[in-house]
């Protein structure tokens, strides 16, 4: 049968006879399947729109024609390895050390985010001749071994923390301990983090690198207090590690003020290595590491080849340019400040409605509505965030839950999401969280009405 005429039911279960367990779909009692998608819209075989509020990989909108188009084109004509003399991945390293600080200057391309900071690991031990990494707690990194053993995330359900890996609090300013009355979370969390240093250098341990997502996204759409990056830095520089800025899910321009969320930060704050992937491609398999000249010779000086058989293909590369190209024909980053900060009010004005929602924050097209059982513990609202997402899929609107306590609306969509889809899909959670108000009334919040 061709792939095309079979039901969705006959996909599940040859899914489920071929595909591991592990390997999950969204919404696993009524999965959706998806058969084409289209700038902010994905389409079921059924021919039914959804609006996707997921897909951050899908940067410029599903299938831009324009990137397709780079592809196919330099497909026709070569796609090869990098060993090879090629314009693309030099012009393309070229427009990416445009939008970064000048001391961000040296590049290697890979295929997906978990390389990407796989190789940042490596590229900080063979630079500092130290090992140990401190994380953010929650983090999650990448799904290679190497990453997972820096991830809370992921290893807490396997093996555990091994020696090396030193654990500091997700800084948080409004579940973690020093919340929005605090008069300076910046600095209480960045101490947090000199602390878990000084207990790793009194066992005799020598720090590498720290690891953090510019905007940790796993860890609960979280917005680090400014200035903390700048502090943490010095600690750990101080202790003869380096700063390494995972911008995976956050990068090219997601945050609408700046290009880069680590460039939230200050001015001057210039993390020693940057991580991307995930948007730089637009579902083309592309990944990024940017460094400075110090860390590469260093990496060089081992003799030692990097060569990545797939990373800056002329395919890869002309990809990454379009994308690049439309970021700034459509004014993206623009579009996202402005959409962003249109939502942000919209949320904010079901906030003061709804006391189930207990926070409200974001930056461009990345935010976290964070849903609570009861206003004064904070307590997650874990099943009524599960609940909601599940109504919202009823309503042809795709959002999906994370943090901690998975109970996190996590808004991470195409750039090109409209002010009226801001306005749809909101309207439509206004709808359900009165309507849960009314009927489900399942926790403290959703009985304040009454």
């Amino acid at each position: 049968m061709a792939a095309d005429q079979r039901g969705k039911a006959a996909t599940l279960a040859l899914r489920r006879r071929l595909l591991s367990n592990s390997c999950r779909l969204f919404f696993p009692e009524d999965p959706i399947k998806i058969v084409r998608g289209q700038g902010q819209y994905m389409y079921d075989e059924q021919g039914a729109e959804y609006i996707d509020c997921i897909n951050n990989v899908a940067h410029v909108g599903h299938c831009h024609p324009l990137v397709v188009q780079a592809a196919h084109e330099q497909n026709q004509v070569l796609n090869t390895n990098s060993r090879y003399l090629h314009d693309n991945i030099v012009d393309y390293a070229q427009r990416l050390s445009e939008t970064l600080p000048e001391k961000l200057c040296v590049f290697y391309f890979l295929n997906s985010g978990s390389e990407a900071n796989d190789l940042a690991l490596r590229l900080a031990r063979q630079y500092t001749g130290h090992w140990d990494v401190v994380v953010l707690d929650h983090a999650y990194h990448g799904h290679l071994s190497s990453l997972i053993d820096i991830s809370p995330y992921k290893f807490r359900d396997l093996d555990g923390q091994k020696e090396w890996v030193h654990v500091a609090p997700l800084p948080d300013t409004y579940r973690g301990p020093y919340r929005e009355d605090h008069p300076n979370p910046a600095v209480a969390y960045a101490s947090e983090v000199k602390r878990v240093v000084s207990s790793a250098q009194e066992k005799g341990r020598k720090i590498a690198a720290f690891f953090a997502e510019s905007l940790p996204s796993v860890g609960g759409q979280i917005i680090p207090p400014a200035g903390y990056f700048p502090e943490v830095a010095g600690h750990i520089r101080r202790a003869g590690g380096v700063f390494v800025a995972d911008e995976i899910q956050v990068g090219f321009g997601r945050v609408g003020k700046h290009f880069w969320a680590f460039q939230l930060q200050g001015e001057d704050f210039v993390p020693d290595i940057v991580t991307m992937g995930k948007s730089i491609g637009n579902g083309h398999p592309v990944a990024c590491v940017a460094t400075t000249q110090a860390v590469a010779r260093a990496f060089e000086a081992t003799g030692v080849e990097y060569f990545n058989t797939f990373g800056g293909s002329p395919v890869s590369c002309a990809v990454g340019l379009a994308v690049l190209d439309v970021l700034e024909k459509e004014q993206l980053q623009a579009h996202a400040a402005c959409v962003g900060s249109f939502l942000m009010e919209l949320l904010g004005q079901q906030k003061a409605k709804h006391p189930i929602l207990g926070d409200i924050r974001g930056v461009g097209l990345f935010i976290g509505v964070d849903l609570i059982k009861d206003e004064a513990t904070r307590m997650p609202a874990t099943e009524e965030a599960d609940y909601v997402v599940s109504r919202l899929k009823e309503n042809y609107i795709l959002l999906s839950t994370d943090g901690p306590g998975r109970n996190v609306l996590k808004f991470k969509p195409p750039m090109c999401f409209s002010l009226d889809n801001a306005r749809h899909v909101v309207a439509k959670l206004d709808a359900i969280l009165t309507d849960m108000e009314a009927k489900v009334r399942s926790c403290e919040t959703l009985r304040l009405h009454s």
